[in-house]
């Protein structure tokens, strides 16, 4: 896949998981050529991957170059002149469409000027690009609601114009009621009914829109305002992934980042960070200076500085909503209140509920009061009727409001290093669910594992592991690396799985396949040309290689492996 559009999260391999979104989102772009398609709204706090979900979404559809165009917009958090808004919302749009029918990837992040535009328009005879332009820079000096509607209204008219499909992205939706002013040098207010531009157009199924927001009551107070509330499907997003995606994540977290884990403290790491991929990261770029993710002690200080010192990323990105609401309910019964909500987050709770479960010196009104202002700052969520409530299904918040409220309720200073040394220890002495998470991770993970492995065993022959090999020497390993590129000498690229080099100058190559079937004696003839390339170029190293196969090999893969001296393994290994 190529990716045109420069991803908010870094490195491409950053990405991880997301299987259920997609194959979700993947079937309802699927519908768009039928004209069976509905709007969508993500909604979903900051650092809870939407952004980077959605540039995916654009990067993949590009790459796919189906029937489906990709246009995306974020809407920044500065302040822009109304017309300008215009012309740039215009020229990003039509740049993404024509970057899609030339496969021009530039185009993707340097938008055309007015005049490029026009001008690819008169060349490839389409009509719409050269009268929109003209209306652009004609009605600059006082048209500005007609340049805003030919921009706004544009993927729309093309789809229907040219029997096309479109998709448009909008990241960040809300922020087109705070930063839009309709004079140059913003002395009046926004123009806070922006969003009410897209009433009609988000009906569309021939350019359906998928839009974005950080601040869940926020986008649907606009929606239902604007937009009328059923226009949009909402898709809420949650943070966290499911286990064994977020425990891929640590390992590629680690693996990207270089920093040092063990298949043990990679469960535990993603245990105590619940799966939430924006924490596991906080943690293992963590610059708590006495950080060590290969030691479960080292892993439960480095988890408890992320979540409790106020330098760090995880504790501002939530210090953002709280301090929207702290000054409206900055009293302890408050805070009481939503301390309980994030810790009983599985049922709804009432105001009277509340007053009676907490004992709290407060009417039940004026509890009802608080709740809706938590609402408001995204800290809660409403339940099922007008007078229910539920605390964010988000362990992280839990954890950040017990650091910063516990001690003024109770008169305790909570140390969260007890419940995570609690977690470890349960896990622990659930070692079979331990070795089961780290085996069903396998089918995706297995090279990842197998270098942990080797990176943090003490000294080990290869025997240990690999059945078949001749050499038995004990092996320290010093540098192990993944997929790393091989070059034969005619220019033909190659990759290797694992590369591990030990300190007495031996190097094992391993390769992995994941397969459900066999592997033959013609996948076998590959990989034994790899390790001739490998041991031509490096004259001077023992070279032993090895090969995973979780699938099994066939006999005569067996017999080849045998008659060549590679080291053969059809199972999962104990990791631990």
């Amino acid at each position: 896949m190529r990716c045109p559009l420069e991803e908010k999260i870094g490195h491409p391999d950053l990405f991880v998981g997301r299987e259920k979104e997609f194959r979700n989102f993947g079937e309802w772009i699927a519908n768009m050529p039928r004209k069976l398609s509905k709007s969508r709204v993500i909604l979903a706090r900051r650092k809870s991957g939407k952004t980077a979900f959605v540039q995916r979404i654009f990067n993949k559809l590009w790459s796919e170059n189906g029937k489906v165009i990709p246009f995306f917009y974020s809407v920044g958090e500065s302040n822009i002149w109304y017309p300008h808004f215009a012309m740039r919302y215009y020229q990003i749009f039509a740049s993404h469409y024509i970057s899609f029918l030339e496969r021009d990837e530039y185009l993707v992040m340097n938008p055309l000027s007015l005049e490029e535009i026009r001008k690819y328009g008169v060349t490839k005879s389409i009509k719409l690009l050269v009268d929109d332009v003209d209306l652009l820079q004609r009605e600059m000096g006082s048209g500005h609601d007609l340049m805003w509607e030919t921009a706004y209204s544009a993927p729309h008219r093309f789809a229907s114009t040219y029997d096309l499909r479109f998709l448009v992205i909008i990241d960040e939706f809300q922020y087109l009621t705070e930063y839009v002013y309709p004079d140059q040098y913003y002395q009046t207010r926004p123009i806070e009914s922006l969003p009410g531009s897209f009433h009609f157009h988000v009906e569309s199924k021939v350019a359906p829109m998928l839009v974005t927001g950080s601040y869940i009551s926020w986008i649907i107070k606009i929606s239902g305002k604007y937009l009328e509330a059923g226009r949009l499907s909402r898709w809420r997003m949650s943070p966290s992934l499911p286990p064994e995606e977020g425990l891929q994540a640590v390992y590629k977290y680690a693996e990207l980042y270089q920093q040092p884990i063990t298949n043990e403290t990679a469960v535990l790491l993603n245990q105590l960070c619940m799966s939430d991929p924006f924490f596991i990261s906080c943690v293992v770029q963590s610059y708590f200076e006495e950080k060590d993710l290969t030691t479960i002690e080292g892993v439960i200080n480095t988890v408890n500085y992320e979540i409790t010192d106020y330098e760090s990323e995880m504790v501002g990105t939530w210090a953002e909503y709280i301090r929207m609401t702290l000054p409206k309910i900055n009293d302890v019964h408050s805070k009481h209140v939503l301390l309980h909500l994030s810790k009983h987050n599985d049922r709804d709770w009432t105001p009277k509920e509340l007053k009676e479960a907490l004992q709290l010196d407060m009417a039940a009104e004026k509890i009802h009061e608080k709740l809706e202002l938590m609402v408001d700052a995204d800290l809660i969520d409403r339940g099922q009727s007008d007078i229910d409530y539920r605390g964010l299904r988000d362990g992280t918040l839990y954890l950040i409001l017990r650091h910063r409220f516990e001690k003024e309720i109770t008169s305790f200073a909570p140390d969260l290093r007890v419940g995570f040394r609690q977690e470890v220890e349960a896990l622990r002495r659930d070692k079979q669910r331990l070795q089961g998470m780290l085996n069903n991770l396998s089918g995706k993970m297995a090279e990842y594992q197998l270098a942990v492995k080797f990176r943090s065993a003490k000294r080990f022959a290869l025997s240990d592991y690999f059945s078949g090999v001749q050499d038995t020497t004990r092996l320290n390993m010093i540098n192990v690396q993944t997929r790393v590129p091989l070059q034969r000498a005619d220019g033909k690229l190659m990759e290797l799985d694992v590369v591990a080099e030990s300190s007495d100058g031996r190097v094992v190559l391993v390769e992995v396949k994941k397969w459900q079937t066999p592997v033959g004696a013609t996948v076998m003839t590959d990989f034994l040309e790899k390790v001739a390339v490998y041991t031509e170029q490096h004259p001077e190293k023992i070279i032993l290689p090895a090969f995973l196969s979780l699938g099994g090999f066939t006999d005569e893969a067996q017999q080849f492996c045998a008659a060549h001296g590679i080291g053969l393994s059809e199972r999962v290994f104990e990791w631990l």
